[in-house]
């Protein structure tokens, strides 16, 4: 495996798998984050005198269509993306109205140095999502180098992520600067994290989490519960939860996860009182209770102040750290309290040294809310892959480009 940094592209076409599955509203984006973070990668390639063509998906466009009639391909179009990116990149960019037809290896094989070719949504062809060999390598047949800057898609064993890899020899395909840094970020906590070591998850689910609270157990001092998902775990230990979120088939294994960790010494801490609503609603009636003791027709949607001041101290106190998922519904302006001083805890964590990494798509929409996404150590761009890589599992976007 070649590294990016190292590599010299000039003269060469860089095929690049990036993740341009941006928000998209009457022909605008509105957050740009996920295509600004692939910018350093493309410029390098630009810089050394190479070229580079783009690659991406963006939504499901057949699975939508096929739900909802009346949407066409065009509804799922990457060409928005064009101004922009020409926009940022200080170049214009050109596009192919497909991914592998002869309008798109025409154009892919008439780029000069310095210039940037993007191509039609990947998924507007099945074989994409099914990692079909024959796609991959036709997309392959496009570049010299193939160099995989998703790192929100590297979770999947799609054609352009995982499959196509294998049409290029050890020397010509490698991770982008993206990839580089958000594998880095995660096996730095994963296998060089300082302690203590302070994991805060939030969310709705413990079904969604119950894979990295595992991992999590052999490498965390402290885990922080917080969003939904505690009142599983104050129901399962015998505490009135009122209407709260709750998986009543989940209360086995929150009992057994406390278990595990008082065996293996790992301090798991719950919220010891919430915000509580009469229903779920931006105007809702709000109280204050213990999370135990929540009055039937109450639920709780944000952690309280005796557990912010508990969490904080705990933060406070750490050397690594790692938010995944939110306190509370941080989207209604009452019940976000709780996300926003976690938010700042962990950035005051960071400025006094810690490592912090902070990943998945409502933790990084909340840091992002709140103004501290440059306040932290490491802001991930990838939910689902990120999760997954905390879970133990070897993400096939990356085994891919190391075999």
């Amino acid at each position: 495996m070649s590294t990016f940094s190292n590599h010299n592209f000039k003269g060469q076409k860089a095929l690049i798998r990036v993740d341009f599955n941006v928000p998209i509203q009457n022909g605008g984006i509105t957050d740009d984050t996920r295509i600004r973070a692939a910018i350093p990668t493309i410029k390098k390639v630009l810089d050394d005198g190479g070229s580079v063509i783009l690659m991406s998906h963006w939504g499901r466009p057949l699975k939508d269509i096929e739900k909802k009639p009346g949407l066409t391909l065009a509804d799922f179009s990457l060409k928005p993306v064009v101004p922009h990116l020409s926009k940022l990149l200080g170049t214009t960019v050109q596009f192919a109205d497909d991914c592998i037809s002869d309008d798109a290896v025409q154009k892919a094989s008439n780029l000069k140095p310095g210039e940037v070719l993007l191509l039609e949504n990947l998924r507007y062809y099945k074989q994409e999502e099914k990692g079909d060999k024959d796609f991959a390598e036709k997309l392959s047949k496009l570049g010299d180098v193939y160099v995989n800057d998703a790192f929100g898609t590297a979770h999947r064993a799609h054609a352009s992520t995982a499959v196509i890899a294998q049409f290029f020899p050890g020397d010509k395909k490698m991770f982008g600067l993206l990839m580089e840094s958000e594998v880095h970020a995660a096996e730095n906590v994963l296998h060089s994290s300082k302690q203590p070591f302070t994991a805060i998850i939030g969310g709705a689910k413990v079904s969604d989490k119950i894979l990295i609270l595992e991992t999590l157990l052999e490498k965390a001092t402290d885990i922080i519960i917080g969003g939904g998902m505690a009142y599983t775990f104050f129901k399962a230990e015998g505490g009135q939860i009122g209407n709260s979120l709750c998986e009543n088939d989940r209360l086995e294994t929150a009992v057994a996860l406390l278990k595990k960790a008082d065996q293996k010494g790992v301090c798991i801490h719950l919220p010891a009182d919430s915000i509580i609503a009469d229903k779920f609603a931006a105007d809702a009636q709000c109280s204050s209770a213990l999370s135990n003791e929540i009055p039937d027709g109450w639920m709780g949607l944000d952690i309280g102040q005796m557990a912010i001041e508990h969490f904080k101290k705990i933060i406070l106190e750490s050397k690594t750290i790692l938010w995944n998922g939110p306190m509370g519904v941080f989207e209604m302006d009452k019940f976000q309290h709780g996300t926003r001083a976690i938010a700042e805890a962990v950035a005051h964590a960071t400025q006094n040294g810690a490592y912090s990494l902070v990943g998945g798509g409502d933790s990084v929409a909340a840091v992002n809310k709140f103004g501290y996404a440059d306040k932290v150590s490491y802001v991930s761009t990838g939910g689902g892959a990120m999760l997954e890589l905390f879970e133990g599992k070897e993400l096939p976007g990356i085994a891919a480009i190391k075999s």
